[in-house]
């Protein structure tokens, strides 16, 4: 889904499996490939929305997910499908 685009940057949601958002959410997980079908740009902002990990339609995690800025993107790498991208992504922090 692409929710807005202020300004030049655009607000991405995009779904998830659970088991891999925790992973995001830990830390340890910082980059996330996609297909890139929606013009990703780095400063866009990209909200997470989790799936269940056995029921694909159904939305599973009820805290509030911090959205995340691309800081970096990779593409046209030969370990990359065609078509897709690698973007490194940092939580965004709301003072």
């Amino acid at each position: 889904l692409l929710i807005l685009r202020e300004g030049l940057k655009m607000l991405h949601q995009l779904k998830i499996k659970q088991c891999y958002l925790c992973h995001i959410l830990e830390g340890q997980k910082t980059f996330e490939v996609r297909k890139n079908d929606r013009d990703f740009q780095v400063g866009d902002t990209i909200r997470f929305l989790p799936l269940d990990d056995e029921n694909y339609n159904a939305y599973s995690y009820v805290s509030p997910i911090p959205e995340y800025r691309i800081n970096y993107i990779l593409s046209d790498f030969g370990g990359l499908q065609q078509n897709h991208v690698c973007l490194a992504i940092t939580p965004i922090i709301n003072a």
